[in-house]
């Protein structure tokens, strides 16, 4: 029986392809199933790839077709690249990875071994890297101690919304028709924060299994920095779907500081980066403000970190040139640690 599907959407990475699956096809992890089933497979889904990104991912499933599965599509974007992946997996848990990111070693066999413990969702740390694997920032997976579950820490709304550091029972997606949305950016925000709203079986395993590479540009990309106000429609319908489900006054507070750091905050920084003098901040402010006119009175706002509290000061007096200086000058002291 197939214990684990690892989906890996696939589009113009030929320079990191080969890295990832190399990662996820370690010596001796085949035959982990009875018999002849291998206890995982990989599913990877070539995007409408227009460079040798495809043709490496079917170089892997020809060599190895008893655990890698290529299945090519026309471009629809990382979301529903995931989608169909998560449609044709047939096992029990499933994982998502990036294909211009990696497992460390040993990563594939620690994650299958956890499989035998009892959850619904497995959260690990990462750390980011540069392209040549010089570590550059460790990412917790939690901050939150056990029982992990909504009703106890209304937090895990907080941590991370990526994928590639957790682990999911695939019936949370199915049962609850829970899917990526196509062709947008925060797919992640819109997704996985609802899936805690089925289950309380959650565990965190505090090893860095996964590497997640930072590529030159990926951040301060100038032509695509009026994509950030795509927070803003991931942020509401989250805040809707929680509505919906009755849930929103236990949560409220929460999710008020999610739309604050994610869309006030980390999104306005990105189009600062990007470009200082960019319009986009001002329109996620404004968005947040008068949707959210109170929020200095929310408990997490007003223990929030020190940097956190300066940004703020700064963009809610619209200091864009004081933002990038200080961004810079973060960026600049982090690469430094390194």
């Amino acid at each position: 029986m197939v214990k684990l599907s690892v989906v890996i959407p696939v589009y113009n990475v030929e320079d990191y392809v080969a890295k990832c699956l190399d990662s996820l096809l370690e010596p001796g992890l085949s035959r982990l199933g009875s018999g002849e089933e291998p206890g995982y497979e990989i599913i990877a889904v070539n995007d409408g790839s227009t460079d040798s990104s495809g043709e490496i991912a079917a170089g892997y499933a020809r060599r190895r077709p008893e655990l890698v599965k290529l299945i090519n599509i026309e471009n629809s974007g990382q979301g529903q690249a995931r989608n169909v992946g998560m449609e044709a997996a047939s096992g029990e848990f499933i994982y998502f990875i990036d294909s211009d990111d990696y497992l460390v070693s040993g990563a594939m066999a620690a994650l299958l071994e956890a499989l035998e413990l009892d959850f619904d969702i497995c959260i690990f740390d990462s750390i980011a890297v540069n392209t040549l694997g010089d570590e550059l920032e460790r990412r917790p997976g939690c901050r939150c101690s056990p029982p992990l579950s909504l009703s106890a820490h209304p937090e895990l709304l907080l941590e991370n919304p990526d994928v590639w550091n957790k682990i999911f029972r695939r019936s949370l997606f199915m049962d609850n028709n829970i899917r990526f949305t196509p062709r947008v950016w925060f797919e992640d925000l819109r997704t996985v924060p609802k899936l805690y709203a089925y289950t309380d079986r959650v565990i965190y395993i505090p090893k860095a299994f996964h590497r997640y590479v930072q590529r030159p540009g990926s951040v301060t990309n100038t032509s695509k920095v009026r994509r950030n106000l795509e927070i803003i429609p991931a942020v509401d319908e989250l805040i809707d779907f929680y509505k919906s489900l009755g849930m929103y006054e236990h949560l409220k507070d929460v999710l008020e500081y999610l739309a604050f750091h994610s869309q006030f905050l980390t999104s306005s920084v990105r189009a600062n980066l990007a470009d200082w003098k960019s319009p986009v901040q001002g329109e996620l402010a404004r968005d947040f403000l008068e949707k959210f006119p109170d929020y200095k009175s929310n408990p997490y706002v007003g223990s929030m970190s020190r940097q956190h509290k300066l940004l703020s000061f700064l963009l809610v007096h619209r200091m864009y040139l004081g933002v990038h200086i200080l961004m810079k000058l973060n960026n600049r002291l982090k690469n430094k640690r390194v």
